[in-house]
C-alpha cells in the first residue's frame, strides 16, 4: 500500500487509497494510517463498508503506528461503522501484508482486544496466537454474574450458549443442524440481548466429529458473514469446555476451513489462508 508523503501528513485526503483482502470470504477494506492522520467518522465508515454505496466489506481494518512496542496497531470498524476490539481473520490479513512489506515471518499486531503474535505457517498460511480465551463473566462482559459455560438464554431453537471473549464477546450455541437455523432472524435479537452490554457475536455450531466442527456466524455490527476468526476461536474453546471436541479441531465455515488449537496454557492458535483482491482509491464523501 502507498503511504502519504511528509508534506501531506497533516492533510485529510478526500481520495482514500485502500486494499481489499479476505480470509476465507470474511472480507476487509484495509487502510494505512501509519504516516497520515485518518478521520473516519462512523457515518463515513458505514458508507465505505456498504456494498452498494461504498467499496463493501465485513470490517474496515486501519493500520496505525504501534502504541506498545509491536510492529503495528490494527483498528477495526464493523460494517455499521462502530468500533470493534478484535478481528482474527483481519489480523491474519494485515499480518501477511506487513510480513511482505517488512520482510518478517513473525510479528506482533496490537489491537484494542490485546496483542496478537502472527507467524507464517506452511503453504503460505498465516498462524496467529490470539492469546488466552477469557471465560469470566466480567471479561466477556455480561450484564450480571452468570456461569459462562451455561448462560441460560435463548431465542427460537437456540438455547443455553457458552460465553467466551477473544478480546470481543461471543455466545456459542450448539445445534444438531447449523444449516437449519434462521440466523438472519435470530442473530440480531441475540446480538442485542440485555445480557450483553456491548452486544455479542453469535455462533451456531454443529459437531461433525471430535475434531471437526461446522460453524455459522452472525457478527456484531456486520450480520451474517462467510467467516469469523474470533468466532471460530470462541467456538473451539466452547466445544472443549462442553466436552464435545478435542483441543485441536478443524472448523468449516461458509467461506472455508480454519485450523484451531486451544493449548493447555489457555492460548488459542488459529491458522488459515489470506487472499488479496484488489487495490483502489475511494473518493470520500464531503
Amino acid at each position: 500500500m502507498t503511504t502519504a508523503s511528509p508534506a501531506s501528513r497533516a492533510l485529510q485526503p478526500r481520495a482514500l487509497p485502500f486494499r481489499k483482502m479476505h480470509g476465507i470470504g470474511n472480507d476487509f477494506v484495509v487502510l494505512d494510517a501509519r504516516n497520515h492522520a485518518l478521520n473516519l467518522p462512523q457515518a463515513t465508515a458505514k458508507t465505505l463498508a456498504d456494498r452498494r454505496w461504498g467499496v463493501g466489506c465485513d470490517e474496515i481494518l486501519i493500520i496505525e503506528r504501534p502504541r506498545n512496542g509491536g510492529d503495528a496497531f490494527m483498528g477495526v470498524r464493523n460494517a455499521d461503522g462502530t468500533v470493534a476490539e478484535q478481528c482474527g481473520n483481519g489480523v491474519r490479513c494485515v499480518a501477511d501484508l506487513l510480513m511482505n512489506e517488512l520482510g518478517k515471518s513473525r510479528l506482533t499486531i496490537e489491537t484494542l482486544g490485546g496483542p496478537v503474535i502472527a507467524t507464517r505457517a506452511k503453504s503460505g498460511l498465516i498462524s496467529i496466537d490470539m492469546g488466552p480465551a477469557k471465560l469470566d463473566w466480567r471479561e466477556i462482559p455480561l450484564s450480571e454474574n452468570r456461569d459462562t459455560l451455561h448462560l441460560g438464554i435463548g431465542e427460537g431453537p437456540l438455547s443455553d450458549p457458552v460465553g467466551v471473549s477473544m478480546g470481543n464477546p461471543h455466545a456459542v450455541f450448539f445445534v444438531p443442524n447449523a444449516e437449519a437455523v434462521d440466523l438472519a432472524n435470530i442473530g440480531p435479537k441475540l446480538e442485542h440481548h440485555a445480557l450483553f452490554p456491548e452486544r455479542a457475536n453469535i455462533e451456531v455450531i454443529q459437531v461433525l466429529s471430535r475434531t471437526h466442527l461446522r460453524m455459522r456466524v452472525w457478527e456484531r455490527g456486520s450480520g451474517i458473514t462467510q467467516a469469523c476468526g474470533t468466532g471460530a476461536c470462541a467456538s473451539a474453546v466452547a466445544a472443549v469446555r462442553r466436552g464435545l471436541a478435542e483441543r485441536a479441531v478443524n472448523i468449516t465455515l461458509d467461506g472455508g476451513d480454519l485450523q484451531l488449537e486451544w493449548r493447555e496454557d489457555g492460548h488459542v492458535i488459529m491458522t488459515g489462508p489470506v487472499a488479496y483482491v484488489f487495490d483502489g482509491v475511494w473518493q470520500m464523501p464531503s
